[in-house]
C-alpha cells in the first residue's frame, strides 16, 4: 500500500469515485493532477479530492491527505491512474482529480463523502 493511503476503499466506493468525476466533468467542474489539485485544496475550492493509488513515486501525493484533513476536504482512492485520468477526460493517466463543481449532481457528492467517513471511522 502507498505511504499516501489512509484507509482501503471497496469496490464500490471506487466505481462512485470514478462516476462522480465523469459527471463533474460533464456537468460542473474538476481540476486535473496533483498539482492542480493541491492549489484547489489550498484555495478552499475542492469538494473532493480522488488520488490514485499507483502512482510513483509515491512522494508526489504523500502530501495530499494531510492537507485535505487541514482543509477539511474529503478524499478517497481509487486503484488506477490511468481510469482517473479516463474518468477526467484525458487521454493520458493523472494521479489526483479535485472535483470543484459538480453542477446538479450534489447528491452524489454527499452520499459518497457519507460512505468515505464511515471508511475512515472503521480504518
Amino acid at each position: 500500500m502507498a505511504i499516501y493511503v489512509r484507509f482501503q476503499v471497496t469496490k464500490e466506493m471506487q466505481d462512485l469515485a470514478y462516476e462522480l468525476i465523469e459527471k463533474a466533468r460533464d456537468n460542473g467542474k474538476i481540476g486535473k493532477g496533483a498539482n492542480e489539485a493541491t492549489k484547489h485544496v489550498e484555495r478552499g475550492q475542492a469538494k473532493l479530492v480522488v488520488m490514485a493509488e499507483d502512482v510513483s513515486p509515491e512522494e508526489i501525493l504523500a502530501h495530499m491527505p494531510i492537507l485535505c484533513e487541514e482543509k477539511s476536504v474529503p478524499y478517497t482512492y481509487v486503484p488506477s491512474k490511468a481510469e482517473l485520468g479516463n474518468a477526467a477526460g484525458l487521454d493520458t493517466s493523472t494521479s489526483a482529480v479535485a472535483v470543484l463543481n459538480l453542477g446538479k449532481e450534489r447528491s452524489a457528492l454527499e452520499n459518497i463523502v457519507k460512505k468515505i467517513d464511515a471508511l475512515k471511522k472503521q480504518g
